[in-house]
């Protein structure tokens, strides 16, 4: 994937990509939500979005060395990572986002690291995350949750027509 990241308007200003759609990427355990991933992420390079965190490159190198089969050497994760932060917008996880997070786990009773990413996305204002964690369809102070890989799905249409 190269690097497009200036892209027109849309109807949402960014997309989250939480560490799954990433992982799915290389996953040939499971080729329908390879496909769909790779789709996702191609079509998101190619309108100029997506964001995501140093928690997501930290958590996509670890899964894809140690659940993934067959799992990736240290080598080729690591420059996959490299790869997805010359990609994608990559944003710090602060004092202020683990404090954010906490608020989250505690009013909304996410787990932490769900919490972390919603965390980020609230307070970049990012309205929209990619993932198949959260309760999908919802919205929690700004941020909306969309599954990627659901039968439903089209990402044109969650783009916008205009597209």
């Amino acid at each position: 994937m190269k690097n497009v990241f200036a892209g027109p308007a849309n109807k949402w200003n960014n997309v989250f990509l939480d560490t799954n759609v990433l992982v799915y990427a290389y996953d040939r355990s499971e080729p329908e939500k390879q496909a769909r991933a790779l789709q996702v992420l191609e079509g998101l390079v190619q309108h100029g979005l997506g964001i995501i965190s140093t928690q997501i490159l930290g958590e996509f190198f670890n899964t894809v060395t140690r659940k993934l089969r067959p799992a990736l050497s240290p080598e080729q994760a690591q420059a996959l990572v490299e790869d997805l932060a010359r990609t994608f917008r990559v944003l710090p996880v602060t004092e202020t986002v683990v404090l954010e997070a906490i608020r989250g786990v505690r009013r909304y009773r996410f787990s932490y690291w769900d919490a972390q990413i919603w965390a980020v996305a609230r307070m970049h204002q990012i309205p929209l995350v990619f993932t198949e964690d959260f309760a999908i369809g919802s919205t929690i102070e700004g941020v909306h949750f969309v599954n990627p890989f659901a039968e439903d799905f089209h990402l044109e249409t969650v783009l916008g027509s205009e597209r």
